[in-house]
């Protein structure tokens, strides 16, 4: 870990713009009393700053890492001691992607941000130093979480709205505003999010499918209630909200119409090309078995494997009504004559009815996303 402090960090990371909001904003008071470091056999493990000295503690807080502070649901000042490999529920993102997320939303002065995902609290307060904290209003679902962040941004002398609630349903009640950012992956855009940004305002939001290809969308909102835009450069990954997650599912190998395969099943490991491959089969989950590939379709029950054979190439096992590999080929062929564009090669649009990724140009070849169905029971979890 490179020791810095506030100012070295700004200087590393920080635009003009956000430079002297990194400078000033103590992120060592967001962190709380403890943080959770990952320790090869023991798990998450929490680390104290009252086990620590204040520099030590400050250049923890001053590096351009990510530290978790929740695990399943255990605030990290709260653990007892080690609390196994679960996956985090809360982290302080590492500033670095922090201000590349706010920069890609275009936050400027004059705007008015709702934030889905409050998380610790830092970007919140990033935001309220260079807007002013009455054009912030944020959501977070965990009420430990919420309460840890209200806390630290009054200490910091930032007031900004703060709402714990069920953050794929917004905040109606600040509507419209200038720009909306989440800092937890989603499936597909709640409906909420996009008739609560004013027309001309945007939406900036990491995208995870259940292949766990993951996107960042940056979409612009327009009179008619429409949101379009690309995917960036930015390769990041955020927790997905709870209710866009996929079924847990124990994959097999099984038996059906059997083919030669035309695609080595080892592309799916590469990150666009998965994010290709759950553009055709949306609601399939997808695993490992030593060398071979286990696709399952939770909307039809369908299966495939691919597997290597010992003569060289590959063999492919469907059954069920759809032949989920035959669609996973088409899609990655297509991706392979435009030359396997990176996701910002391709875009998203969003319409009160339908949503669909479209490659190269919005009337290029284009695959629908799944509608989302969110009730005010929706669970989400932030990463921030």
């Amino acid at each position: 870990m490179v020791r810095m402090n506030r100012h070295e960090l700004a200087a590393a990371i920080g635009s003009a713009g956000w430079r002297t909001a990194v400078e000033e904003v103590p992120r060592e008071e967001f962190l709380g009393e403890a943080v959770y470091r990952l320790h090869p056999e023991q798990g998450w493990v929490p680390v104290r700053r009252a086990e620590m000295s204040p520099d030590d503690w400050l250049a923890l807080a001053c590096a351009d890492e990510t530290w978790a502070t929740q695990i399943d649901g255990v605030l990290a000042e709260d653990a007892t001691g080690p609390v196994g490999f679960a996956r985090p529920t809360c982290s302080s993102t590492h500033p670095g992607l922090v201000v590349r997320m706010l920069e890609t939303a275009g936050i400027g002065e004059g705007d008015r941000v709702l934030e889905i995902g409050t998380g610790t609290g830092y970007s919140t307060a990033l935001m309220c130093h260079r807007l002013g904290s009455h054009a912030v209003t944020s959501v977070e679902y965990d009420p430990a979480v919420a309460a840890h962040a209200r806390a630290a941004l009054t200490r910091a002398g930032h007031a900004p709205t703060l709402v714990q609630g069920d953050g794929l349903l917004g905040h109606e009640a600040g509507a419209p505003y200038d720009r909306l950012i989440a800092t937890c992956a989603v499936r597909s855009v709640p409906p909420a999010w996009l008739r609560q940004v004013r027309p001309g305002g945007t939406i900036t939001t990491p995208m995870c499918g259940w292949l766990d290809g993951v996107a960042l969308a940056h979409l612009t909102v327009d009179a008619e209630g429409t949101a379009s835009g690309r995917f960036v450069d930015d390769d990041v990954y955020f927790m997905t909200a709870r209710p866009h997650l996929p079924p847990h599912r124990e994959h097999r190998l099984g038996h059906g119409h059997s083919r030669a395969g035309r695609t080595d099943p080892a592309l799916l490991r590469d990150d666009t090309a998965l994010f290709v491959a759950q553009l055709a089969v949306p609601h399939a989950l997808h695993g490992w078995i030593d060398d071979t590939l286990a696709l399952h379709d939770v909307a039809t029950g369908s299966e495939a494997d691919v597997r290597p054979c010992p003569e060289g190439g590959w063999t492919v096992n469907q059954h069920g009504p759809v032949r989920l590999w035959d669609l996973v080929e088409h899609v990655l062929e297509v991706w392979d004559r435009a030359g396997r564009p990176h996701q910002s090669g391709f875009g998203l649009t969003v319409t009160p009815d339908r949503q669909y990724v479209w490659l190269g140009v919005p009337d290029g070849p284009r695959w629908d996303l799944p509608q989302q169905t969110v009730s005010g029971g929706g669970i989400m979890r932030s990463v921030r």
